[in-house]
């Protein structure tokens, strides 16, 4: 399983990156403007991820109203429900994640990478039997009637 290694990496090496940036910005235009940095884009990120989200819902009411599959919409919405958590989150990495998140483009093209990169597997049941010579019924339908038993020798 690949994916606990992934993980593990993916939670060490973002915090590593996001204290080093913090530094650095610190050292750069000092710690007051850092935290102001860091409050204005969660604070932006929320005003945008929930203006996009609203459009979203709309969007997706709308297609389910005509009878249409939500497909990208609803993957629209997971993009932008990781985009607010990243961009509440502090630091400066996790924000500009965030708002690459909350590009339509770069939304659409990663739709587009995963959906050709996944394999959908349909599932029917066989066909029924339609009846003929050897057949039990197969339309699944009840006969009623009466029966009488003879015997062999009349």
């Amino acid at each position: 399983m690949r994916l606990f290694p992934s993980l593990f990496a993916l939670f060490l090496i973002v915090p590593l990156v996001e204290i080093y940036l913090l530094i650095e910005v610190g050292q750069v235009i000092g710690a007051p403007l850092t935290i102001l940095a860091v409050v204005g884009t969660a604070l932006l990120g929320a005003v945008l991820t929930r203006y996009q989200g609203m459009v979203t819902v709309t969007r997706f009411y709308g297609q389910l109203a005509r009878g249409e599959l939500p497909g990208f919409t609803l993957f629209e919405g997971a993009c932008l429900l990781v985009a607010g958590a990243l961009l509440l989150t502090p630091g400066f990495f996790t924000d500009a994640v965030g708002f690459a998140l909350l590009t339509p483009p770069l939304r659409a093209w990663a739709y587009n990478r995963l959906r050709h990169r996944l394999e959908v597997r349909t599932w029917s049941p066989p066909p029924r039997d339609r009846g003929g010579p050897g057949s039990h019924g197969g339309s699944g339908s009840t006969i009623e009637g009466q029966f009488r038993e003879r015997d062999r020798d009349q």
